[in-house]
């Protein structure tokens, strides 16, 4: 296919009935390659991306499980292209719909979206140019898209494909099922014929299963491409001073965006003043923020340089910004696919990223509260205590962490990966049986009715008003503990709660009781192995191995930057986030090879040919006025 027929086919200027056939599926893949190159400016397809579009240009309903940052939206905007007709895709994130549809307009691809955030006006528009046929791609959230009078409308248009997006949210024991998902069979009853594809990065073999049997009727064409992602650095660190800990995290990572996750709006908002206090570009988002000033704030975040964003976890699904250099979880996350989620924020752009956790008993008891008092089913809180579980095994693992984290999506990864530090830094690994049984027995003498600080001044042997009280420093197991302090052995009970030695009584007001493995370890009749704590004031330093933000070679530092301000001018008289103009990586090829003609740049990654006709000559003004340094 000529690049003449692909500007074609998205220009959106035709009825559906003039639209050509789509193309056999001989030629189908061969021009969704030059799409690939005119309209996006990339040279080759990503990893799993290939297969997954030849799935689609066959016709097959597909589900494709891929990592974050893989490009799974490629996957399913190039068949639109090289098809024609109407692909809708169904997506629960505003933020997301925006994000893309901007950057497909820049592209010069003819996307539109319906939700609540648009006004009346807009929608309108957008949908008489779906009905018209001038739209390729309309992005839409599940509820406005079941409505009668849009289905009703979809009937009249050459509807191509359906696309589910974040499909996990349909099922009833993913971490975000949405019940609006539910009533997606009903679209698919209406238009029988229209093949389906659902695209997610996080979903377990019981999760995939569900999206097949809910939207698929249990037959789809699978891919699944891994969730490893070996450009980031996972750090999990026991929470003891969480202010001064997220101030030295981010002096490690000084201009470089980021965001810090807090549970609560009130340490969210406290934790953004602390850090704008230290002189950090912070801004908070929660949903309890004006929504005029979380748009403002998000805005900011995704359009400028070195802004940290404090968050709860409404923010960030749909966030698609590709340079986030660092996640930190200073409160502990509701699962390991809630986690594998929100770290997958950073690094998008492939470059060295850091996440790093912090986490203590506390926030252990407070999610099990929170699972307890839920108005969940009995099994779907077995389940998300399960999945926390999952969790606090990657947190107090022993191996290494990605190795952990891998295999609680049932991937294994053939050797440690290097990049944690758990693999750079190993733990000392002792033998905590005795110190286990000690612990055990303490929670027995007490009558398992106190939390974990009254177990620790047991066995540390301290004196407090409760121990008196109790008549606690006159059992046999007060002051038995010396082989650690408090510290130690705060982290020894969060490993021993973390392996089911020992259980937090969620009804009972944190009281520590034992736990499944419990019996078995106080009798011996199991061993268990425990990291050695470090002792108070002594955690280790680690270092910064998240690498630099993509840049040009030194030489060229000055001229990236005059690039970065032609790309924000240009980012602000269009109203869009800078990297959808052009990513970081984009620029730092400009830097480097210095092209002089439009010819020259359109080789260059990511300029793509509408980027081209419309911003290309004014970024080679700014390299032509940058000389080359002798």
């Amino acid at each position: 296919m000529t690049g003449r027929a692909v500007g074609a086919i998205h220009s959106g200027c035709r009825s559906p009935d003039s639209l050509p056939a789509a193309p056999p599926a001989s030629d189908a893949l061969a021009a969704a390659r030059a799409a690939l190159a005119e309209v996006f400016g990339f040279h080759d397809f990503r990893p799993g991306q290939e297969a997954v579009v030849a799935s689609l240009l066959a016709g097959r309903d597909t589900l494709a499980v891929m990592p974050t940052g893989a490009g799974k939206s490629l996957c399913f905007q190039l068949p639109a292209l090289v098809e024609g007709g109407l692909t809708i895709v169904i997506s629960p994130l505003i933020a997301l719909m925006d994000d893309q549809v901007r950057a497909l307009r820049l592209q010069g691809v003819a996307a539109g979206a319906l939700h609540s955030g648009n006004s009346r006006e807009t929608n309108s528009a957008t949908w008489r140019e779906a009905l018209d046929g001038r739209l390729r791609l309309l992005y839409a959230a599940p509820e406005r898209l079941m409505l009668d009078g849009v289905m009703d409308g979809l009937s009249r248009v050459r509807l191509t494909r359906l696309v589910v997006d974040e499909a996990h949210c349909v099922s009833r024991w993913g971490h975000a099922f949405r019940p609006e998902y539910l009533a997606l069979p009903r679209l698919r009853a209406r238009f029988p014929g229209v093949p389906l594809a659902a695209f997610t990065a996080t979903a377990d073999a019981p999760t995939r299963r569900d999206i097949v049997d809910t939207l698929c009727g249990g037959d789809a064409a699978e891919f699944v491409f891994g969730f490893d992602r070996p450009n980031l650095t996972i750090r999990i660190a026991e929470k003891r001073d969480p202010g001064r800990q997220i101030l030295a995290l981010l002096d490690e990572n000084r201009g470089r965006s980021g965001i810090v996750y807090r549970l609560s709006r009130r340490s969210v908002e406290e934790t953004a003043a602390d850090l704008v206090r230290h002189g950090v570009r912070a801004l908070p988002y929660h949903a309890g923020m004006p929504p005029e000033i979380r748009a403002e704030n998000q805005d900011r975040f995704v359009s400028e340089d070195g802004v940290v964003m404090v968050a709860t976890i409404a923010f960030g699904m749909g966030i698609d910004k590709p340079d986030v250099r660092f996640v930190v979880h200073a409160d502990l996350p509701s699962s390991v696919e809630a986690y594998y989620q929100e770290i997958g924020r950073a690094g998008r752009d492939g470059q060295p990223s850091t996440v790093t956790m912090l986490y203590g008993l506390a926030d252990i008891s407070q999610r099990r509260r929170f699972i307890d008092q839920s108005d969940a089913p009995e099994e779907q809180r077995r389940i998300e205590h399960q999945r926390l579980n999952a969790l606090l095994g990657v947190c107090e693992t022993t191996e290494c962490r990605r190795r952990a984290l891998l295999r609680s999506f049932g991937e294994e990864l053939d050797r440690p990966c290097g990049n944690c530090d758990v693999c750079l830094e190993p733990p000392e690994v002792i033998d905590g049986t005795v110190a286990a049984q000690k612990a055990l027995s303490a929670i027995l003498r007490t009558g398992s009715r106190f939390g974990a600080a009254h177990v620790v001044d047991v066995l540390t042997g301290h004196t407090n008003e409760a121990i008196a009280q109790y008549g606690h420093d006159k059992l046999p197991t007060y002051g038995v503990g010396s082989e650690f302090d408090k510290n130690g052995w705060r982290s020894v009970i969060r490993q021993l709660v973390a392996s089911g030695v020992i259980d937090i009584d969620t009804a009972g007001y944190g009281a520590l009781t034992l736990g499944p493995r419990g019996r078995a370890v106080l009798k011996g009749e199991e061993r268990i192995g425990l990291r050695r704590p470090a002792p108070a004031g002594k955690s280790r330093r680690r270092r910064d191995d998240s690498g630099p933000a993509i840049t040009a070679s030194p030489r060229n530092a000055s001229l990236l930057a005059g690039l970065k301000a032609v790309r924000l001018e240009i980012a602000r008289e269009l109203g869009v986030p800078a990297y959808t103009v052009f990513h970081d990586r984009t620029l730092a090829e400009m830097a480097e090879s210095r092209p002089c003609s439009l010819d020259a740049l359109s080789s260059i990654h990511g300029v793509g040919a509408a980027k081209l006709e419309k911003f290309g000559n004014r970024f080679l003004q700014a390299l032509a006025a940058h000389a080359e340094p002798s």
